[in-house]
């Protein structure tokens, strides 16, 4: 993907850093490049926290530090007996971002609502398309095509949703990233020049900062929106400096040359704890580290050996050597401080002897098989490398062969959802919404075999019992439906589920007003730093 707009590397120095300027600069050292800048398009946090969080804002958000979702872009909404129509009252006078290639002639109005939907739902939109290859996965998974039956402007600040069915989530999902609301009038003008493809590289929001640049893995750059809806930020810019390696971003930490880092070691935090130039903040992660076979190729179509492989897996080893302890073992695909997790599930045991065993009972000999391993730290995988090469080892000890493979991150996920794609991936999720449905519907799914089902895996009688869940709206009962398609999942396989992480979010004494996201989302329109 080539991004138009760059700047200079000299503005990662030191100087810079020091910021002898007045203005606030606050420096972020971000784990990876983003795939793009319409966060409609993709899925990672990597993405979203480059695009959906400085640049844009949505019909609902997240209110700071929660999974409850308050108003946002719309200051009120309603919702009909059946909770088929949603009707949202848009903010009177929110301003579009005022750039070197865009000025804006209005304010946010019920069109780019539309817009912004519309594109990710309508096969035949002008904009479905815009990007070679685009999926609007999320939107998908989320199964908006299916659900959304038609969004009406009302009048300039009034849009009415009307589904075909009711959906427990729906309000949820509309704070998520994907959801975000993009200018109709930048898009028309953009079609106007031929330039479509500049929505994903240079975008136009409504958020807490406005975008100035971004040099491809290297370094991204935006200053304050002074007329943030939200209140403007108290930093005047912010930079995104691309640091791939924990090492390396927490000596930038303790040097000064950022504010906050994402993913630390886990061997390193103990001694950042005792840094009195540092803070660390902590909370359970709502995340889950899987490892996804593809259910359509043999041998990984038997559930025989997917169970076999599972007991081969030592997870407290992964545990132990990647999180220090920071992390509990998973069991279930959802994490347990998340409601409806079910207790009562029995984890496959480590077991080498049983599972050589079911091997050979399945016809199974000589198995050489690839695990993907992502090239990037993760809040629920620290390090992906070496917990694969702990599953190579274990593996190792039944006869089975392992070739440990990996790829550029947004080549590492784009590849991945191949429906013929060879050989386990090693992925993982944080919550968006808090609801179960965003982890058992939009990664287990029927509708995302293709895209988030990164197993390739459409079992009828789970795919029914979350699809259920959705369209209830009393939680006792939807609880009693999720823990049901957790045993079933869990009798079926279909990935081995790893861990649990804890979040860890290290950051200078001198910041203040970060707060720690249950979602996993690094988000700085409320940071300070102290003079």
């Amino acid at each position: 993907m080539k991004y138009k707009l760059g700047i200079a590397a000299a503005l990662l120095s030191a100087t810079f850093f020091a910021g002898a300027a007045s203005a606030k600069t606050f420096v972020y050292c971000s784990e990876g490049s983003p795939e793009g800048f319409d966060p409609g398009m993709y899925t990672a946090g990597t993405t979203f926290d480059a695009s959906a969080h400085p640049v844009y804002s949505r019909l609902m958000e997240f209110k700071p530090g929660t999974t409850e979702a308050e108003a946002g872009l719309a200051e009120s909404y309603e919702v009909n007996a059946d909770g088929t129509e949603y009707t949202f009252k848009l903010r009177p006078g929110v301003k579009f971002h005022t750039t070197e290639f865009f000025t804006p002639s209005r304010d946010l109005n019920a069109d780019d609502v539309i817009f912004s939907l519309e594109r990710q739902i309508k096969a035949d939109h002008p904009w479905n398309q815009y990007v070679a290859g685009t999926s609007w996965e999320y939107a998908a998974g989320m199964g908006f095509p299916e659900l959304i039956k038609s969004i009406e402007k009302v009048d300039d600040l009034t849009v009415k949703f009307v589904l075909n069915r009711p959906e427990a989530p729906f309000i949820a999902n509309l704070a998520m990233p994907f959801a975000s609301i993009v200018s109709k009038e930048y898009a028309d003008k953009l079609e106007a020049e031929g330039k479509k493809e500049q929505l994903n590289q240079m975008p136009v929001g409504t958020g807490p900062f406005v975008f100035v640049g971004y040099q491809q893995d290297a370094v991204i750059r935006y200053k304050k929106n002074a007329d943030y809806w939200g209140g403007a930020p108290k930093i005047d810019d912010l930079v995104f400096a691309i640091t791939t390696d924990a090492a390396v971003r927490y000596q930038k930490l303790k040097a000064g040359e950022c504010h906050l880092m994402p993913f630390p070691n886990a061997a390193d935090v103990e001694s950042m704890k005792a840094d009195p130039t540092l803070t660390v903040m902590e909370q359970e992660g709502l995340n889950v580290a899987y490892l996804a076979y593809n259910t359509t190729q043999a041998p990984f179509d038997k559930v025989e050996v997917r169970k076999a492989l599972n007991k081969a897996i030592n997870k407290e080893a992964i545990v132990d050597a990647v999180f220090q302890g920071m992390a509990t073992p998973a069991k279930n695909p959802i994490p347990p401080t998340m409601w409806s997790y079910n207790q009562a599930t029995q984890d496959d045991s480590y077991d080498l002897d049983a599972a050589k065993k079911e091997l050979e009972a399945a016809g199974v000999k000589d198995l050489s098989m690839k695990i993907w391993a992502m090239p990037v730290s993760r809040p629920y995988m620290l390090n992906a490398r070496r917990a694969a090469e702990i599953m190579q080892d274990d593996f190792a000890k039944i006869g089975v062969k392992v070739e440990i493979v990996s790829y550029e991150w947004a080549e590492y996920l784009d590849r991945s959802k191949a429906k013929d794609r060879d050989g386990a991936v090693m992925l993982g999720w944080t919550g968006d919404n808090g609801d179960p449905d965003n982890f058992l519907d939009t990664l287990l799914g029927c509708e995302a075999v293709g895209g988030n089902n990164r197993a390739q895996w459409c079992n009828e009688e789970f795919n029914a019992l979350v699809k259920k869940a959705k369209v209830t709206s009393d939680q006792a009962e939807r609880t009693k439906l999720y823990e049901e398609a957790q045993l079933v999942f869990k009798r079926e396989a279909p990935w081995a589920t790893i861990d649990h992480s804890l979040s860890v979010v290290p950051m200078r004494k001198e910041v203040s007003g970060f707060v720690q996201s249950p979602l996993g989302d690094f988000t700085f329109e409320n940071v300070d730093i102290a003079e």
